[in-house]
């Protein structure tokens, strides 16, 4: 279970989850901590800073995986050569 700090939900009774520290972003995207800090000074990734503190809201965190996620793209059709078909290397007819 990844790092967080503080306790479960809020004095008031609020749900909210706990703030991640660095350590638990870094193991949650499975790279250094020297990478996360990184994206920080990039403004790359989501995080807010008391002081000296870094502190990342783990839902802010889950929307920026899912924002940076590429589709896959539907797969590619083999295709015959032009010289194949008997095309002109000038693409004249």
């Amino acid at each position: 279970m990844p790092k967080t700090t503080g306790v479960d939900g809020d004095r008031n009774g609020h749900g909210r989850p706990p703030l991640m520290d660095i350590e638990a972003v870094a193991q949650r995207l499975s790279v250094g901590v020297r990478h996360v800090r990184r994206l920080v000074t990039e403004k790359r990734i989501p995080y807010r800073k008391w002081g000296h503190l870094l502190r990342f809201e783990p839902d802010e965190i889950e929307e920026w995986i899912e924002a940076t996620r590429v589709p896959a793209r539907p797969p590619m059709t083999l295709r015959t050569p032009a010289s194949a078909r008997g095309a002109k290397g000038n693409g004249a007819a």
